[in-house]
């Protein structure tokens, strides 16, 4: 097993409206997907933005395009315009999601490789 930051891994797509942020992170393939649905949990992701996110996590699966989204609940000190935050908008969570990390199989990562190595120009 690897310990391995989401970065390395996925991608992510995040905004924001009102005091609300939703996260989408996407796995590159079905066996990585699984891994995301075991361990990235709501609680998890809470956890992971401990002190941004005061209120409910709640998470929606997409198995047809691979992908999780979490909707954070009271992470912006109120929304944009009432924020005192520096950045009081949504979009730099999606790159704070990518640092989580999580255990990986090593079997998956060289799969993982292999599928790049075989797309590469």
């Amino acid at each position: 097993m690897a310990i391995v930051k989401l970065k390395d891994i996925a991608q992510s797509r995040s905004g924001d409206k009102g005091n609300i942020v939703n996260v989408g992170v996407f796995a590159p393939n079905q066996a990585i997907y699984q891994v995301f649905l075991e361990q990235l949990t709501p609680e998890k992701v809470k956890e992971h933005f401990a002190g941004l996110v005061k209120g409910e996590v709640v998470r929606y699966e997409l198995p047809n395009i691979f992908a999780l989204n979490f909707v954070c609940k009271e992470a912006l000190d109120g929304g944009g315009s009432s924020s005192t935050r520096l950045d009081n908008l949504g979009k730099c969570f999606g790159s704070n999601m990518l640092r989580l990390e999580i255990e990986v199989d090593d079997y998956l990562l060289k799969d993982l490789n292999n599928e790049v190595s075989n797309h590469a120009i």
